[in-house]
């Protein structure tokens, strides 16, 4: 069933996403050109097709834009759950991307009713994505408030405030112009016990997003974020699993996964997608915490587990 929202519900959707500029523009754009699809015609068929009109390497981000309208429509109509029903179907491939997009929606709203809104998602571990896209959105279009003067998040606790810190360190790769010294010098201002989670949301951007690198400078940014090992073995391999999930693996993504945890892509991909298996399920963030734990413990551990051993949910690792 289609929905045609109206006048004031189309603009009040047009003001979620600010406009942005730099390097960071094409990521901007083509999320917004998912957004308007589903401002324009929300029925799920003709938003499939008009997604894979997009390059296959902007399409996850033309997703985000979907999760961004939906999740607009399912909030200001608390009876809708479009979101959640798109991503059970026809969106499932692209479900942590859409999820993200539900975050950029909560970053406009302020993160009213955030977690409302999460416990209406089945998935365990993926709708903390909305928390990481929360993140992104506060870092990247209120700067001041918390890149420079470095604001916490009031409403979040638990680890469901360091995912929060992971989207905000995605915000600082963007931020920063993708420029090294500018990411490493900015979250280095930050508390120590902070740094972690942003190195880890600054790496996946860079391994999921950002701008091809050559080996040399991807071997630079590893050293100069020495003690954060864990933190970009980790999110290379998240890149390539939700890269590899959408069918293809970007060169990039693929040099990132042999630098930053010594394996290729494929490999990368099947870490995360192992370390999935069994998760329980619970009302706090922590479910999305032992994935993480599962995927460092992996590059702890001397030697691969057998393929069909679910990998250590020890939490041995803080991540």
């Amino acid at each position: 069933m289609s929905f045609f929202p109206p006048r004031w519900l189309r603009k009040a959707i047009l003001r979620t996403v600010p406009k942005a500029g730099g390097s960071d523009q094409r990521v901007v754009t083509t999320v917004i050109q998912g957004f308007r699809a589903t401002l324009e015609d929300d029925r799920f068929a003709v938003l499939v097709a008009r997604m894979n009109e997009v390059e296959p390497d902007w399409r996850g981000f033309a997703y985000e834009g979907v999760g961004l309208g939906l999740t607009v429509f399912d909030y200001m109509l608390p009876w809708r759950k479009r979101l959640q029903t798109f991503v059970a179907g026809p969106g499932a491939a692209y479900i942590i991307p859409i999820y993200i997009g539900a975050g950029l929606a909560f970053g406009r709203f302020g993160g009213r009713r955030i977690m409302w809104f999460i416990r209406r998602l089945d998935h365990p571990v993926f709708r903390w994505m909305v928390i990481d896209g929360y993140g992104f959105y506060r870092g990247f279009f209120a700067r001041r408030r918390f890149l420079i003067e470095q604001e916490e998040p009031k409403n979040l606790t638990g680890y469901a405030r360091r995912v929060f810190d992971q989207g905000l360190g995605r915000s600082i790769w963007f931020a920063n112009g993708e420029d090294v010294e500018r990411v490493v010098a900015m979250i280095a201002s930050f508390p120590e016990a902070r740094r972690a989670d942003l190195w880890a949301g600054a790496s996946f951007a860079c391994a999921y997003a950002g701008s091809p690198m050559t080996r040399e400078a991807l071997e630079r940014l590893r050293a100069a974020a020495a003690p954060y090992q864990a933190q970009l073995a980790v999110a290379s391999t998240l890149a390539a699993k939700r890269r590899y999930g959408f069918g293809h693996l970007t060169s990039h993504t693929e040099l990132t996964c042999q630098v930053f945890c010594g394996l290729s892509g494929a490999m990368a991909a099947k870490v995360a997608d192992d370390a999935l298996e069994n998760i329980p399920c619970a009302e706090d963030a922590s479910s999305y915490q032992i994935w993480r734990l599962r995927i460092a413990t992996y590059f702890d551990e001397p030697a691969t587990p057998p393929a069909n051993e679910p990998l250590v949910s020890t939490q041995r690792k803080e991540l």
